[in-house]
């Protein structure tokens, strides 16, 4: 009981990120299966799924057999990679700098761009199988890196990948019921969350790779969190403001 307790954090952080990355895939998916049709889009989502399932089998092993320290530094860039690049996207579309996450705006894109495709009379149409293979493949990349990051370190691995599995199943799930992009689900605010929880596990395992004892253990990645919250609040509110003021210079000048 006590290690389902302690992997309670790798869980929801796994099930957080892989929910983002779901959702952008199945929303190609279903582009391509509304507009080209679902046989083939099944085809090259199946193709993207024994992708990845090689992917995991080669490199699986490989990773497992590193040092504890190695292992630590690998995972803990990895994370600071994916939390810093959502954590700044986040920060950015909060402040209104750049225009927020649409799920139904790339929706519309897909389908557009597969509509303008000349059609394949055949009974498998390559464009709809590379476009849904290009989509699990890439974003599922990254779900299997989000939990090599939060589940390889501490053998948690089970946790994570539960985890990830729930909110891949959840999505698939909402996305078969609702027949239409998962506009609904709060991605931007999603993301943010995302960003500050691997941002935070990124700084511990790459800490703990170079030999920083944290304070508390584990629980200062509870501390961590917080002072990137702080932080990214207070660079939201400085960004809103640079960006008002540039505005109400730009009024003046014309």
């Amino acid at each position: 009981m006590m290690s389902w307790i302690q992997g309670g954090p790798q869980m929801a952080a796994a099930f957080l990120g892989s929910s983002v990355e779901a959702v952008e895939a199945m929303t190609i998916v279903l582009a391509a299966g509304i507009v080209r049709g679902w046989r083939s889009a099944f085809a090259g989502t199946a193709a993207g799924l024994l992708t990845l399932a090689a992917i995991i089998a080669i490199f699986g092993p490989a990773i497992a057999a590193l040092p504890i320290d190695v292992l630590q530094i690998v995972v803990g860039t990895l994370l600071l990679l994916f939390g810093i690049r959502w954590l700044r996207k986040a920060i950015l579309r909060s402040a209104g700098i750049i225009a927020l996450h649409d799920e139904d705006a790339i929706y519309a894109s897909e389908t557009r761009a597969l509509a303008g495709v000349h059609a394949s009379v055949r009974r498998w149409d390559p464009v709809a199988m590379l476009t849904a293979y290009k989509a699990i493949v890439l974003e599922g990349v990254e779900v299997v890196v989000i939990v090599i990051g939060v589940g390889a370190v501490g053998n948690m691995l089970v946790p994570a990948s539960i985890g990830a599995f729930a909110a891949c199943a959840l999505v698939v799930i909402a996305a078969a019921v609702l027949h239409r992009p998962l506009a609904r689900v709060p991605e931007n605010a999603l993301k943010y969350v995302v960003g500050v929880v691997m941002t935070a596990f990124g700084l511990f395992w790459f800490g703990e790779g170079i030999g920083i004892d944290w304070p508390y253990a584990d629980a200062a990645i509870l501390g961590l969190m917080g002072v990137l919250f702080v932080g990214s609040t207070i660079g939201i509110k400085l960004s809103r403001s640079i960006r008002t003021n540039q505005s109400q210079l730009a009024e003046v000048r014309s």
